[in-house]
């Protein structure tokens, strides 16, 4: 197992080209939010960006499109219809399909919704997919009804969940994995062989093929409703912009525990909230773009 230090960071964080244009710095396209959890299409998005993606593409149902809209200026909105429970539904397949074309990576999930239209949706997602998928929140819980689906994507695919929603897809119970969980994430990580695994909590462990990463940095501050959007709007961005799936996976995870370890210097861990970790993300990238030269 391999311990995630600043060193690694350094070792494969890209230097960003002095002639970049957004169109080379990747584009994500975000399957999230419905009625009611607009805040964690807010929070993916604006980690995303704030992660260097030159594009982001917002496909969200019209319900919720004037809160994204009003709060996150940076993205391109795609509003479809969705159905009348405010969630993404199968006759808004045709305009997201249209929409994934300009994928470099694409992140569903938080906030998504869990019922028969969001499966249809992730269905379609993973059947099309040309590009890596991050896969997180009501997308994981989603997909443990539908686990068939990931094997014929023939698109990377990280996940990732915290310790109920990896629960609910591998089938263990949560005791079982609280126990070891280092040792869970590489076994279902050599059973899946291609996916990578970020499995989340106090300690959060990344595996691929059974190789496993561990992360020590962060803290409790952090155990707030919201933060696993941002981490899977940094972790999505990274991927977008061109880093290999587990490549992305780790240094996003570390990238996420340090802010969320400067948010809590400067404001408590009881007082910071997610959007705080997502401001403190410029002070990590400052650090490494010093670093690297």
């Amino acid at each position: 197992m391999i311990r995630i230090d600043f060193d690694y960071l350094e070792r494969h964080f890209p230097r960003r080209p002095c002639d970049a244009h957004k169109g080379t710095m990747g584009t994500l396209v975000s399957l999230t939010g419905s009625f009611g959890f607009a805040g964690a299409a807010v929070l993916s998005a604006k980690a995303a960006l704030r992660s260097g993606v030159g594009l982001h593409y917002q496909v969200l149902p019209e319900s919720i499109y004037p809160l994204f809209g009003g709060t996150v200026h940076e993205s391109v909105c795609v509003p479809v219809k969705g159905n009348d429970i405010g969630t993404l539904c199968k006759a808004d397949i045709p305009a997201i399909s249209a929409s994934l074309e300009k994928a470099t990576a694409i992140l569903i999930g938080c906030g998504m919704g869990n019922n028969d239209a969001t499966a249809e949706v992730l269905k379609a997602v993973l059947s099309t997919a040309k590009c890596p998928v991050i896969i997180d929140a009501d997308g994981i819980n989603v997909l443990s009804q539908h686990i068939h689906e990931i094997d014929d994507c023939k698109a990377p695919i990280i996940l990732t969940p915290h310790v109920k929603e990896f629960s609910r897809l591998s089938g263990l119970s949560v005791a079982d994995i609280l126990k070891a969980p280092a040792k869970v994430a590489e076994e279902y990580s050599k059973a899946r062989r291609g996916i990578t695994l970020v499995l989340k909590g106090h300690r959060t462990y990344i595996a691929q093929n059974g190789e496993v990463y561990e992360n020590i940095a962060g803290n409790s501050g952090m155990a707030k409703g919201g933060s696993g959007d941002v981490l899977a709007g940094v972790i999505a961005s990274l991927t977008a912009q061109g880093a290999e799936p587990l490549e992305a996976a780790v240094m996003g995870v570390h990238i996420h525990a340090l802010a969320g370890d400067i948010a809590a210097a400067r404001l408590s861990q009881t007082a910071m909230l997610p959007s705080d970790i997502i401001d403190s993300l410029s002070e990590v990238y400052t650090k490494l773009e010093d670093a690297i030269g």
